[in-house]
């Protein structure tokens, strides 16, 4: 199978194009470098992988790589943590609307013209923003009240383009939603939006990432957005990316969506607690409580019983893992000067 990936330089890009490789797909990846800049990845002189240094947004340059790829999936957007969906709020609805538009233009321009099978969407936890049910499944975000975040509303946006493309041109897809993808890859944004978190500058606004920074540069108290009672379940970017590739090269997932996502639900201040105690040992823990943003979600769990009964997908990677991988990365790039 011969797959165009956008935004193919991101963060979970990454961990698909290597996925892919992997199993013995071709990969042509497109971004524009916005987010990050220049970068390397282990896998740029396979043979089986070319890149495109491009803007989405162009149709006609979409179409092209589209030609004769077999499924196409959309993951370039603006995105980012929970201060940036707060700052960029018109940003990320307008643009993010530009991307998706020329994404599904190209997608059912090749599935008429060519033989472009399938188009996979990257969705989000988010469209459940406003959900009371947990755990919450597939088919709930039509139910609940609409996201409040313009991130979260373009998110469910994308999902509509993904109903309208087929009511209207026969497009099969597939939607993805991901729940708290942790990972590495992740760097300081190349457009140079900072925040300031205590005597900390970030420049992530991921929860993980970000209190393993400010862990790992001795913020103490390790300052923690509200209460810390927020419940989230973390899932690796590997484990993430087995599962887009699953539903890939499946039949059975034509048309449907699936929340890829470990089950297990975690509070921020365990998750922030059991990163001090990897970073500190046994130095007691400490934290403050700052101000939070308006959409900080309270509450995000998702029943992933789909996914492992159609796909035979299950997230198996345990937080402890994760955090391992995290800090150990974040530790290498601070000394190399990179955060």
């Amino acid at each position: 199978m011969k797959v165009l990936i956008t935004g193919s330089a991101g963060f979970l890009g990454g961990y698909l194009v290597e996925e892919l490789l992997n199993a013995g797909h071709e990969v042509v990846g497109i971004d524009n470098l916005s987010k990050y800049g220049e970068v390397t990845k282990s896998y740029d002189g396979n043979a089986r992988y070319s890149f495109v240094r491009a803007d989405c947004k162009d149709t006609g340059q979409l179409k092209e790589l589209a030609a004769d790829c077999d499924q196409l999936v959309a993951i370039a957007a603006m995105i980012g943590g929970i201060s940036y969906f707060h700052k960029f709020a018109y940003d990320l609805l307008a643009e993010n609307e530009r991307i998706i538009a020329s994404t599904f233009d190209a997608a059912i321009w090749a599935h008429h013209e060519r033989s472009l099978s399938r188009i996979i969407v990257m969705s989000s936890s988010m469209v459940f923003e406003n959900t009371t049910k947990y755990p919450s499944a597939e088919g709930e975000q039509f139910t609940c009240p609409p996201p409040s975040s313009t991130y979260g509303f373009q998110k469910l946006a994308c999902e509509y383009f993904a109903k309208g493309a087929w009511e209207q041109y026969k497009l099969p897809y597939t939607i993805i939603r991901p729940f708290n993808c942790v990972g590495i890859g992740e760097k300081r944004a190349a457009r140079g939006d900072r925040i300031l978190t205590g005597n900390i500058e970030l420049a992530l606004s991921h929860v993980v990432p970000d209190l393993v920074l400010k862990t790992l540069k001795g913020q103490d108290p390790l300052e923690i957005l509200g209460s810390g009672n927020q419940i989230r379940c973390y899932t690796y970017g590997g484990d993430l990316a087995r599962g887009i590739r699953l539903a890939m090269e499946s039949e059975a997932a034509v048309n449907e969506d699936f929340n890829l996502s470990s089950p297990i639900s975690t509070t921020v201040l365990e998750l922030a607690e059991m990163i001090w105690k990897k970073v500190h040992g046994s130095k007691p823990f400490r934290y403050a409580s700052v101000k939070p943003y308006p959409y900080d979600v309270q509450k995000r769990v998702p029943d992933v019983s789909k996914a492992r009964q159609v796909l035979g997908f299950e997230a198996d990677t345990t937080l402890d893992q994760m955090l391992d991988e995290v800090i150990g990365w974040i530790k290498a790039e601070l000394e190399t000067g990179t955060f």
